[in-house]
Order: structure tokens, then C-alpha cells, then sequence
């Protein structure tokens, strides 16, 4: 099976609808994008949404936009640096490009095409020497552990490589680090509303 990874087209944005609430069934229907929202991306910034096609079937999605990140205050909501998912905060001269989402149909995960979509992150943002990506990362496999340790040692485990989590282990293997914690980050049952402050820098990156 071939599968390619093209920019988003106007045409994609019903089929990436339909392809989130596949991906996501766990999350509140707020967290959730719309077709209408798919084509306010496609206005903004259509170099930075990759989608996963084979056969001509959407099968993936990475997503995403430029800020200037503030490492010194993270904090934040998904719905609120998405604006809701029209991505309004975009900034064509931001040094940090942010990750709202990759997303793969479950009947072709283990093909690599989430390892596809973060290079296709990665290249643009070497591309267009930008400092990195940023993102916040949810935790799926964090709720059958929640009796037996908190968030922050469940995240340490993964990280030092005692636990697998099939989110953050993936984003470790793919170059990313953890820099922080994000509380109530997305209302998400499946990984009980926690997510990692993640970061990829461009190693490439020249400063003015």
C-alpha cells in the first residue's frame, strides 16, 4: 500500500472531520474540529497541515501552526491556543511551530505514517528555520495507573523507559523531550485531562 503525505486541499476538510471523531472518540465535543474549521486552516496556513493519504482515502493528519512560544509561562488549554480550532492565534512570523494534532485511522496504524507526519513537521520547520516544534501531548495509557502513582511519576517512568505509553513514547522515540506538565490541558477521558509540554528543537536552527 502506497501513502503519500500531501498539504491540505479544500477538498479534505469533510474527510478530516470524519477522521477525528474516528481517531478520537474519548474527547469532548469541543475539543473536537470541524470541516468549516479544516478550511479556516487551509486559509491561514496550508503548508503546516500534512495529510496521510492512501488510496485516496485520508488516513492521518498532522496539524499545526506558528507562535512565539513563552516557555517561562506555559501553561495553557488546547481549546484555548486553537481558539477553538480556527487557529487564530497564528502568527506567519512565529519562531515555534505549535502541534495541535497527529492523528492516524486505527485500521492503518503500525504502517509509519505517524513517523511520516512528524518529519513532514520536521522539514518544514528546518525548511523555514523556525526554532522547533511545541506541543502538549496526552497521556492514554496514564488512567490504569492512576491508583498506583501520580501523573508526574507516571511520565517519569515513561520517560526513563520503565512504562510505555503508546502517545509519549512514540513523541520520545520521534526526537521530542519533556519540558513541563500541563494541568486540564484537554478534557479527554482516556488520559484523565493531563498532558506533557513537549518540544522538538531544530537542530539546523540560525538565529538572525
Amino acid at each position: 500500500m502506497t501513502v503519500s503525505i500531501v498539504t491540505v486541499r479544500p477538498e479534505h476538510a469533510a474527510g478530516l472531520e470524519e477522521l477525528q471523531r474516528i481517531c478520537f472518540p474519548t474527547l469532548g465535543e469541543q475539543e473536537l474540529m470541524s470541516a468549516a474549521h479544516f478550511l479556516r486552516h487551509w486559509e491561514l496556513y496550508p503548508e503546516g497541515e500534512f495529510v496521510a493519504l492512501a488510496e485516496g482515502k485520508i488516513v492521518g493528519l498532522g496539524s499545526g501552526f506558528l507562535l512565539d512560544f513563552h516557555f517561562v509561562d506555559p501553561g495553557h488549554t488546547f481549546n484555548e491556543i486553537i481558539d477553538g480550532g480556527w487557529y487564530s492565534h497564528h502568527n506567519p512570523h512565529g519562531e515555534w511551530y505549535y502541534g495541535t494534532d497527529i492523528s492516524v485511522h486505527p485500521d492503518y496504524r503500525g504502517l509509519g505514517i505517524g513517523k511520516q507526519l512528524y518529519q513532514a513537521r520536521k522539514e518544514l520547520v528546518v525548511r523555514t528555520n523556525r526554532r522547533g516544534i511545541v506541543a502538549g501531548g496526552v497521556l492514554p495509557d496514564y488512567p490504569p495507573q492512576r491508583a498506583r502513582m501520580s501523573v508526574h511519576e507516571y511520565v517519569e517512568k515513561v520517560v526513563a523507559g520503565e512504562l510505555w505509553d503508546s502517545t509519549l513514547s512514540f513523541q520520545l522515540k520521534n526526537g521530542f523531550v519533556v519540558r513541563g506538565m500541563l494541568e486540564n490541558y484537554i478534557e479527554d477521558s482516556a488520559s484523565d485531562n493531563w498532558a506533557t509540554l513537549i518540544v522538538w528543537e531544530n537542530p539546523e536552527y540560525r538565529g538572525e
